[in-house]
């Protein structure tokens, strides 16, 4: 199957993770401030893309720096203010940003691969409905999340290997968000 036989529109949400997927992930750290976001190659453009087919765009995304007292929840607020400021500048959209401050181990029903936040986000956008749903991610719990609630999923990846290890968790694999964008 191919996204094409979705017949995404309008009436379509896209889930997307953020780090690893709009930004270059920070190995073994994080992302604690403005300075250090950076937008992977071809985000702005897939992003005015996305606008275009899907009818409400999420981004959803763990920032447990903030439960280890790395940053602070208004270091990433911020930070997410700004991305969604100029992802609107380059012509994009983002209507809501979720994310769950909570460590790994406090077990918390926002942190995926919980599907605390897609709760978050149907209540507050009640015409979502998660079988007319994508989820992108970098990871496996993303690949959880997205299948928890019936959503498509999609594996943002280099590595085709890795896709092929869970293949019940994975609808489509693509690279980046350009190569994704580029199949709608």
């Amino acid at each position: 199957m191919s996204l094409q036989n979705l017949r995404i529109d309008r009436d379509w949400t896209l889930f997307l993770d953020r780090d690893g997927v709009i930004n270059r992930r920070i190995v073994d750290g994080y992302v604690k401030s403005w300075d250090q976001f950076d937008f992977l190659p071809g985000v702005p453009e897939a992003m005015i893309k996305f606008h275009r087919v899907f009818g409400r765009i999420i981004v959803v995304s763990n920032q447990q720096g903030v439960g280890k007292g790395l940053m602070t929840l208004e270091e990433v607020k911020t930070i997410h203010s700004r991305m969604v400021a100029e992802i609107k500048l380059a012509g994009g959209q983002v209507d809501e940003v979720y994310f769950s401050p909570n460590l790994a181990s406090d077990r918390s029903v926002m942190r995926k691969p919980n599907i605390g936040m897609a709760l978050k986000a149907r209540k507050q956008f009640p015409e979502i409905r998660f079988n007319r749903s994508v989820m992108a991610g970098d990871s496996l719990s993303d690949m959880m999340f997205g299948k928890r609630v019936g959503m498509k999923t999609v594996f943002i990846s280099d590595d085709p290997a890795l896709a092929k290890m869970n293949p019940r968790k994975i609808d489509f694999v693509f690279p980046d968000l350009i190569s994704l964008a580029g199949e709608l």
